[in-house]
């Protein structure tokens, strides 16, 4: 696999210096790789296509930043050397007409700009978009929802929702992680701010991207399309992991869900309710009659951090309320509020608490 490499230069790092305190979109102060706190900045990326395209802002910024100062320059010395004076006259100064050297100064180096902007451009996009997927590299499917995200593992038969992981990538011999991206609704985007640029989802037509992160931990993104109410709070998530966590994560993946002998009686009971009401339509739990494909699928529902997209932390209160009032967390969610008695609302949390 074929990657970029961009100025590491006393020059460079000044010129990215100055990008990151102009710009709003820096993030937060520096921090430790994968810290939540500033894992959306674009301007530190921790994967081989946001370098890429990060290297390629910074190379159009110098460009047009030198073109701005430059025109900036001549504007104000004009403005300053040719200002009306008092003893101006008043009359028009001569007018020079025909100078070839000049306009064609002014129409060959703006066409020589556009064609250097354009042919780098076009390496960085063929270089992420053609990039040769490795024997070793690891696939996931991933479908957006309104208002969440579901995640296909097709090589080690299992699926889960919202909390994406993958295996860290050694730039010394890349192991990447190729995402396929489709849509179950509307369109969506996907785009996790250090590890690549966005990439739009669109019903029916099949799309692709792929990342290689070097360094372990959580890396924040956002579904960066607009997709209905609750557009704001399509989080994304995504676990950067060594090599041997990922491959412990994606073994208890795999297991199925406990099964009666293994839950205390309310537990037993909240699985009785869970399997004779609409839960089942939309979600699905390996190893039981559930087998919905409309929502999120709950096997290991506890092992994620969040709930609802990332809107909140998954605590039993959280969940209880997420169940029983979904509005009060996701307004305008397609999940339907359960109109369930306290009691049973008690025997179905107590079930999805035992799904690790």
């Amino acid at each position: 696999m074929r990657f970029l490499k961009f100025d590491n230069s006393k020059a460079g790092w000044a010129l990215q210096i100055l990008v990151v305190l102009a710009s709003p979109l820096s993030g937060a102060s520096a921090g430790p790789p994968g810290d939540p706190s500033t894992s959306t900045s674009i301007f530190r990326p921790a994967s081989t296509p946001a370098d890429s395209i990060l290297g390629l802002s910074l190379f159009v910024f110098a460009i047009t930043g030198t073109i701005f100062l430059i025109v900036a320059g001549l504007l104000i010395y004009s403005a300053v050397k040719f200002r009306r004076r008092r003893n101006d006259d008043g009359r028009e100064p001569a007018q020079i007409y025909g100078s070839n050297q000049l306009e064609l100064a002014w129409t060959v180096i703006p066409v020589l700009i556009v064609v250097v902007l354009f042919l780098t451009a076009a390496r960085v996009i063929h270089a992420i978009q053609d990039a040769r997927k490795p024997a070793n590299a690891t696939e996931v499917t991933v479908v957006g929802h309104q208002f969440w995200w579901e995640y296909r593992y097709s090589q080690f038969d299992f699926v889960t929702a919202n909390e994406l992981h993958v295996p860290v990538s050694d730039p010394k011999d890349p192991s990447p992680t190729f995402l396929t991206l489709l849509s179950a609704d509307t369109d969506h985007s996907f785009w996790v701010p250090r590890l690549a640029g966005k990439t739009d989802l669109i019903p029916n037509h099949p799309n692709t991207t792929w990342i290689d992160p070097h360094e372990a931990g959580l890396y924040l993104g956002q579904c960066a399309q607009y997709c209905g109410t609750q557009h704001a709070k399509m989080l994304l998530r995504v676990y950067v992991q060594t090599r041997a966590d990922f491959d412990s994560w994606v073994k208890a993946q795999q297991q199925s869900s406990p099964v009666n002998a293994q839950m205390d009686q309310e537990a037993a009971e909240g699985k009785r309710i869970f399997e004779g009401t609409a839960c089942i339509n939309c979600h699905a739990v390996r190893g039981t009659v559930a087998n919905g494909r409309f929502g999120p699928d709950l096997t290991h529902l506890m092992s994620r951090d969040t709930i609802a997209a990332g809107a909140v932390p998954n605590t039993p209160a959280n969940l209880r309320l997420w169940i029983q009032t979904p509005d009060a967390i996701k307004p305008g969610s397609l999940m339907p509020a359960m109109n369930l008695s306290d009691e049973d609302f008690d025997r179905l949390a107590a079930y999805l608490l035992t799904l690790h």
